[in-house]
C-alpha cells in the first residue's frame, strides 16, 4: 500500500492485564476491533491504521468524547500537532523513553482520512498522555 499508517503504537500490556478476545464489527466499512486491537482500512486511500494498546479500547468506549463532539477540522489540528511531537520524541530515544515512543506515525496531512481515522488517533493520543502521564503539546490532554 503506498501510503501505509501503521499505529502500531506499543504493545504496552501491563502484567495481570486481561483482554477478551471478541470480535465486534462496526458499520464502517472495513473496520473491526479485536480485544484491544483497533484496525481501520480503506483501499481507495490505501491506508491502514492499527492501534494496539492494552486498555485502549474500553477507554475509548467509556471516557472518549462521542463521535461528532469534535470537528473534523479541530481533530485534525489536534492530530497534527500530537504526531509532529510524537514523531519528535521517536527520533530522540536518549532523551524519551524508547518503549513509548517505539515508531514514528506516517500521517500525511496533505491526506484526507476522513473523521473516523482522525477521531480515533485523537482519542488514542488522549489515552496515551493520560495513562502514561506524558504531554505532547502545550495543553494538559481532557477526554
Amino acid at each position: 500500500m503506498k501510503n501505509l499508517i501503521y499505529i502500531f503504537v506499543i504493545l504496552l500490556f501491563i502484567i495481570g492485564c486481561s483482554s477478551t478476545n471478541q470480535s465486534i464489527s462496526t458499520t464502517n466499512e472495513n473496520s473491526t476491533k479485536t480485544s484491544d486491537t483497533i484496525r481501520i482500512a480503506n483501499d481507495s486511500l490505501e491506508y491502514e491504521v492499527i492501534i494496539i494498546d492494552g486498555g485502549f479500547n474500553s477507554w475509548l468506549y467509556s471516557h472518549a468524547r462521542p463521535r461528532g463532539f469534535y470537528s473534523e477540522s479541530y481533530l485534525e489540528n489536534r492530530n497534527r500537532i500530537y504526531v509532529n511531537e510524537w514523531n519528535n520524541r521517536a527520533r530522540q530515544p536518549l532523551q524519551y523513553n524508547p518503549n513509548l515512543y517505539e515508531m514514528q506515525i506516517n500521517y500525511d496531512f496533505n491526506i484526507h482520512y476522513g473523521y473516523e481515522v482522525n477521531y480515533l488517533i485523537y482519542n488514542y493520543f488522549i489515552y496515551f498522555q493520560i495513562t502514561y502521564k506524558q504531554q505532547l503539546a502545550g495543553f494538559v490532554p481532557r477526554p
